[in-house]
């Protein structure tokens, strides 16, 4: 199902038992951080929580605060449709491969193979509830004729609006200040007119400027550099809230070219409406909750930081490129959405599962082998990898390994076990058994060197590393092992039946 917007969202989860909410006033600094984090660590995530009167500087601000929406199986399943992830996985694999059709007959086409691309194209749209209220802050900027610009301007509800009035969290005590953490950037490539949406955090340095903290590795990054490198003004868009389908599109690792608003469509089976910016050529979902509308000045930069990561550590003051606001618009019946990370499991470990679910197909084109995978609430995203595979030759397991440091963001991971077909890579004492039991450390390792998250404070340098992958596979003939291979211990089916019925007996 498609949601017509975040609120429409949250109404669905409240009935389904899956929203809290919170009626007391509660600082946006620290308290709901504290507040949400004990939610998030309770059993199977706990429940969304909307703060009715989240305080901001002492006051209590209009805008509603949801958190912890996506961190539990079943609401991520609820953010994009459906019942399972599951079911998206089966899906997927068409997805990547195709096209968006060009006309009705490749359409028609394509739905016979089971693709709802038809759903997921984007359409523009000339009005759009994400600007019910409008302020423009550079006036110059405005894409508007005269009249539309001074009724803009001039809106009742747009007075005096700056970011300091949206409740933006201070999350941790050391934080360089407070970070807008769910947040969709929009950006375009300047050569080929492709557009791009990451979730890249965005410090608050005054009431018109931000950090905006994309990694090296990162397309808005890439975005970034053609603008610098022909001397332009970036134009840049965020938008906050709206169907939490391109929440989890932004954040997906989806392959490079794929378009985040066309795979949100494909997910909730209905096209993105987009409607035109004020300020920037820019084009945003119609149905967000705010727009952020501004620039990027090439070759300025500011310190941005600390900020307490998913990585359960403060990140370090590094300089940034500073995002400047040339307007505001949102929703009438706005709500603020918004996330925090730090030492896990958070709820972006319940939105990196999904997305190792829904792209375990892709990873099985790639790898026939390949049985399941994980990524371990304990390795915070991509530290740490579990893979089972059906082992058929030997060193295969290192071939998978090296396979997936060459996929995408896979790049970052720190360290992979592989394990045999029959260990359920969902159950970490189960992998850690037979990553004891069935390694030689010389034998059974291989170390490269990879690109590192820049997140990752433990390499010598930035963005440079050294990855670990552990083959806790049974040993073959050539693998260097020159015994008899043993055989695990299990119990008999027969045996298994019986005592269920002699316990039955005792109950």
């Amino acid at each position: 199902m498609a949601y017509a917007s975040f609120r429409d969202f949250l109404t669905t989860l409240e009935k389904a038992g899956e929203l809290t909410r919170v009626g007391v006033p509660v600082d946006t600094e620290l308290l709901i951080t504290e507040w949400a984090d004990r939610e998030m660590k309770s059993p199977g995530g706990g429940k969304a929580l909307l703060f009715e009167q989240p305080v901001v500087d002492g006051k209590v601000s209009k805008f509603p605060v949801a958190i912890n929406t996506m961190g539990s199986r079943k609401r991520m399943a609820m953010a994009l449709g459906r019942e399972s992830i599951d079911d998206i996985a089966q899906e997927i694999q068409l997805i990547l491969k195709a096209k968006p059709p060009t006309s009705l007959r490749d359409g028609f086409a394509l739905l016979k193979q089971g693709i709802h691309l038809l759903h997921a194209r984007p359409k523009t749209v000339r009005e759009a509830p994400c600007q019910d209220v409008v302020r423009i802050l550079d006036p110059g900027s405005a894409m508007l004729d005269e009249k539309n610009r001074a009724s803009s301007i001039q809106h009742p509800e747009s007075a005096g609006f700056t970011l300091r009035d949206l409740p933006i969290l201070k999350c941790w005590p050391k934080d360089g200040g407070r970070f807008i953490t769910l947040p969709h950037v929009h950006t375009r490539d300047p050569e080929t007119g492709a557009r791009n949406v990451g979730c890249y955090r965005m410090q608050i340095f005054d009431e018109r400027t931000t950090a905006m903290h994309w990694q090296v590795h990162k397309v808005g990054a890439r975005h970034g550099k053609r603008y610098y490198e022909r001397n332009e003004r970036m134009p840049v868009a965020v938008t906050l809230g709206g169907d939490p389908a391109l929440s989890f599109a932004a954040t997906a690792p989806l392959p490079d070219g794929i378009d985040e608003i066309l795979f949100a469509g494909f997910l909730r089976k209905k096209s993105i409406e987009m409607v035109k910016c004020k300020t920037v050529d820019l084009e945003v979902p119609a149905e967000a909750d705010f727009v952020l509308e501004g620039y990027v000045q090439p070759g300025e930069s500011r310190a941005e930081g600390p900020f307490g990561d998913h990585t359960g550590y403060y990140t370090a003051i590094e300089d940034y490129p500073v995002f400047h606001l040339t307007a505001i618009t949102h929703r009438k019946d706005a709500i603020y959405p918004t996330t925090i990370v730090g030492i896990p499991p958070m709820e972006d470990f319940y939105m990196g599962d999904a997305s190792v679910r829904i792209f375990l197909p892709v990873f099985k084109m790639n790898f026939p082998e390949l049985v399941d995978m994980t990524l371990p609430a304990e390795g915070v995203f991509h530290n740490l990898v579990f893979v089972s595979i059906r082992k058929q030759y030997p060193y295969q397991a290192f071939k998978v390994m090296h396979g997936l440091w060459g996929m995408g963001q896979m790049m970052f991971s720190k360290y992979i076990v592989v394990v045999d077909e029959d260990c359920d890579v969902h159950n970490t004492s189960e992998v850690l058994f037979r990553l004891c039991a069935n390694t030689d450390p010389e034998r059974d390792t291989s170390v490269i060197k990879n690109p590192s998250d820049s997140l990752d404070h433990a390499p010598s340098e930035q963005n440079i590393g050294s990855h670990m992958g552990f083959d806790a596979t049974r040993k073959l003939p050539g693998e260097n092992y020159r015994r008899q291979w043993p055989e695990l211990l299990k119990m008999t089916d027969e045996a298994k039946k019986l005592v269920d019925e002699l316990q039955k007996k005792t109950r």
